[in-house]
């Protein structure tokens, strides 16, 4: 059975929609950005937390223009199905991925925003149809 939403519900979805967008977009561009700016953290995150030592600066470098673009494509709503998935597993990996940090919560507070970050973005990829507002067409 269909129910059709009202005008006023649409609108005040599509900006919820896009106000989680911007949320997202955020912190996946200064963790991007950090690529950069220290490819040298980077290089231990990856190190660290998924098992990938002796990775360079120049690798570093690479991935981040990757993510930039990505990112950015995120933003805009380019190929939501595909941008929005990869933001999704790329978040939910890294959330995963440092489970161990959540047995010691009261230290590692910070690593527990990564949670509704993750929903977040997961309500973005199942109501991408619905996120149009300041998209590309």
């Amino acid at each position: 059975m269909q129910t059709s939403i009202s005008n006023d519900t649409q609108k005040k979805l599509q900006w919820s929609l896009l106000f989680l967008r911007l949320g997202v977009f955020v912190v996946m561009l200064v963790w991007t950005l950090d690529k950069f700016v220290n490819p040298g953290h980077s290089m231990k995150i990856f190190e660290k937390f998924y098992g990938i030592g002796g990775m360079s600066e120049v690798a570093a470098y690479v991935m981040g223009a990757l993510q930039l673009a990505l990112v950015f494509a995120f933003v805009l709503g380019i190929k939501k199905r595909i941008t929005y998935g990869v933001i999704f597993l790329m978040h939910g990996a890294s959330t995963l991925s440092a489970f161990n940090q959540y047995f010691d919560a009261f230290n590692n507070l910070l690593f527990f925003a990564a949670w509704p970050m993750w929903a977040a973005c997961f309500a973005l990829y199942m109501l991408r149809n619905e996120d149009t507002k300041f998209t590309v067409k």
